[in-house]
């Protein structure tokens, strides 16, 4: 492909894989900054990322196994929770195994949050898209699950 895209992402002499990494990190940050300009106000990443877990999942979890996901510790996921809880995004149940443990779970308005904040993405995607008519979504996240699979099993 003659319009390839040369990475400075490491050394000519890098592992490939090494290379991948850091344009990840890098595409990483620039996201997040894109991100964070959508999100409506009030919102924090975090707050987004528990509703994203949710809703992709159909989940219903405790605190605790949402700080354990998120690598945080359970008093930081509280607060997290609360904030959601406060904004009406999610709400809390018993859980069906045990009645002294509360589950998450998103809310109508959640949910309708949630999809505002990916379809404002849209356009981004989009003109991503239209400067890389080669550019495969499906193909690259593919690849993309691979790699965080074999990072979370270790």
């Amino acid at each position: 492909m003659s319009d390839r895209i040369v990475s400075d992402a490491g050394l000519p002499s890098d592992h490939a894989a090494f290379k991948a990494m850091v344009e990840i990190e890098m595409i990483a940050k620039l996201a997040t900054r894109t991100f964070d300009g959508l999100l409506h106000s009030g919102m924090t990443r975090a707050q987004f990322g528990v509703l994203n877990r949710l809703a992709r999942l159909d989940a219903r979890e405790t605190i605790s196994e949402l700080a354990d996901i998120f690598g945080v510790s359970q008093p930081t996921m509280s607060s997290t929770v609360k904030k959601l809880l406060d904004k009406r995004l999610v709400r809390t149940e018993g859980s069906a195994s045990d009645g002294r443990r509360k589950v998450v779970r998103l809310t109508e308005a959640g949910t309708d949050l949630r999809g505002r904040v990916t379809q404002s993405l849209e356009p981004l995607f989009a003109e991503v898209e239209a400067q890389h008519d080669l550019l495969d979504w499906d193909a690259l996240l593919d690849q993309l699950a691979l790699v965080r699979a074999a990072f979370e099993a270790r």
